[in-house]
């Protein structure tokens, strides 16, 4: 149509942030829809953020810049009635089957892994830990660690997820603008490996008040919450895309970083500290004590199921491998 040829409607073709991963068939769709889902079961985990699976599931890149592909020329598209051309750039399929993904692991989460948090959890930690040992291992192709500031990146990225897991939980007084802010930083940690949103609002002091809303079902508390995680995602997604874009090692060491620095939260053995509601019937471990497997029954009761964890370690590991060696592209043969 005339008129349109200056409007690069392109997936990321204004951006400059390179091409976004296809979807192609029904098995792509397939493998998407479950990596989605693991997302979401990831999200119901302590120290595993859907960020963290969208690194090990290797789709992190597509997904930061499909959302950062939410912008004016996406808004120029609709406003125009272009609604393919918009669906198109902001890779759309991609995003859609993601989100259901998700969707139906945050439902599955409350009969699996939310159970086995409270029956298996030292087994259910080491397979989450052969899942990030796994992936930092594959990343580290990513990155030359011969250059000093890729160790420094690493350094700093293991430094934050420590700092940020030291940090004393602040004091929540409820507001329009504490629930948009607390949206707006804890979907950050959202997306970024190695990092909960969980983890961010009970640091923010707002994780219980949130957790009355939702099942009070505060409709105006919920918009308000929501309202900001919509500005948070599409405004830290931009930093994350233009890091990605202009310092990809750099970006990778940091991710690789905070990998790391998430086994202090998935350690298998942990002693409670201190506990929040959860559940109208439940609680929620605050502060923990990291042990060694050969105190922690005497100073837990409980049998550290050592040879369980190491299996658990092993399998999550294999499976990440496994992925990785299925998405390899494959050689024709003539």
């Amino acid at each position: 149509m005339a008129g349109e040829s200056n409007v690069d409607a392109r997936p990321g073709g204004c951006s400059g942030l390179g091409q976004f991963a296809p979807v192609n068939s029904a098995r792509d769709a397939t493998l998407l829809f479950a990596k989605g889902l693991a997302m979401g079961l990831g999200d119901s985990v302590p120290g595993i953020s859907g960020g963290t699976i969208a690194v090990i599931t290797n789709l992190y890149d597509t997904l930061i810049y499909s959302i950062r592909a939410i912008d004016r020329i996406f808004l120029g598209l609709i406003f125009k009635g272009r609604l393919v051309s918009a669906w198109q750039r902001i890779n759309g399929k991609f995003l859609l089957i993601l989100a259901l993904g998700m969707l139906g692991g945050l439902m599955l989460s409350a009969h699996t892994v939310l159970y086995l948090l409270e029956a298996q959890f030292e087994i259910l930690m080491g397979f989450f830990i052969g899942l990030v040992l796994a992936s930092c291992f594959l990343l580290l192709y990513r990155v030359r660690l011969t250059q000093p500031v890729q160790g420094i990146g690493m350094l700093a990225g293991i430094g934050i997820v420590l700092l940020v897991g030291s940090l004393e939980q602040a004091t929540f007084e409820p507001s329009p603008l504490s629930l948009f802010f607390c949206g707006a930083v804890a979907i950050c940690a959202m997306i970024l490996p190695g990092l909960s949103g969980a983890i961010i609002l009970i640091l923010l002091g707002a994780y219980q008040y949130m957790l009355t809303v939702l099942i009070e079902l505060e409709l105006v508390s919920m918009v308000v919450f929501m309202a900001g995680c919509v500005c948070g995602l599409l405004l830290f997604s931009r930093i994350l895309a233009w890091m990605l874009h202009h310092h990809h090692q750099l970006s990778y060491s940091l991710i690789i970083g905070m990998l790391l620095g998430s086994m202090t939260v998935l350690w298998p053995w942990q002693q409670v500290l201190e506990v929040i509601p959860d559940t109208e019937d439940g609680l929620r471990a605050v502060h923990t004590a990291l042990l060694w497997p050969l105190n922690y029954t005497g100073l837990t009761g409980q049998s550290p199921q050592i040879a369980g964890v190491l299996i658990a370690l092993l399998a999550g590991a294999g499976l990440v491998l496994g992925l990785n060696k299925l998405a390899q592209p494959r050689v024709c043969r003539t």
